[in-house]
């Protein structure tokens, strides 16, 4: 049996806050989805923008599910407006790629892309909150932050939600830096402190 699909992710369909609601994708979120993949800045760290062409391409072979249909993959949203706001994903990290901190790989990986408007507002720590407590109906284990070394607003994000750093590894033509936490040290936390 394929390890990453015998392992369990997280199951809550929506999962709310004081301010978000994490939910699946919509159509009505396309123009959000394509803006994430698009805009240099929100992809400064991640190879670039893509060219809008290809994205919407994409997008209309294979359908918004095709991005936002598995477990613990999420919209945010404004809880009072349903605006869209990012993405988070909590989900299995492929063995194949590096950066691990177990032998067999495979660890949660948190990541999460929001619109530069919704920059510095204290909106991606409370969506990451909630969704590692939501997480706490799995058993305890590591979870994985990866990110460019150089982008530093992502994991001073990291630092505020409790990942500690493990190292650095080369991928993608950049330093990445690898920081981990334990699952179960998010079950008591507010998502807004």
């Amino acid at each position: 049996m394929d390890l990453m699909n015998a392992l369990p992710t997280l199951s809550a369909s929506e999962i709310t806050t004081d301010r978000l609601r994490l939910r699946k994708a919509h159509d009505a979120d396309i123009d959000g989805l394509i803006e994430l993949q698009t805009d240099p800045q929100v992809r400064a760290h991640l190879g670039g923008p893509r060219p809008r062409s290809v994205v919407e391409q994409y997008f209309d072979a294979n359908g918004i599910a095709a991005v936002a249909g598995k477990p613990g993959t999420y919209v945010i949203a404004d809880k009072k407006t349903d605006r869209f706001i990012g993405t988070l994903v909590l989900d299995r990290r492929s063995a194949d790629l590096p950066g691990h901190v177990t032998k067999e790989g495979g660890e949660l990986e948190l990541t999460y892309l929001l619109r530069r408007g919704s920059w510095g507002a204290g909106l991606a720590f409370e969506a990451a909150t909630a969704v590692l407590q939501a997480a706490a109906e799995l058993p305890d284990q590591p979870v994985l932050v990866v990110a460019q070394t150089a982008n530093e607003r992502s994991l001073n994000l990291a630092t505020r939600l409790g990942f500690q750093h493990m190292g650095t590894f080369e991928a993608h033509d950049a330093e990445q830096t690898l920081a981990v936490a334990d699952l179960h040290s998010f079950k008591a936390r507010s998502p807004t402190s």
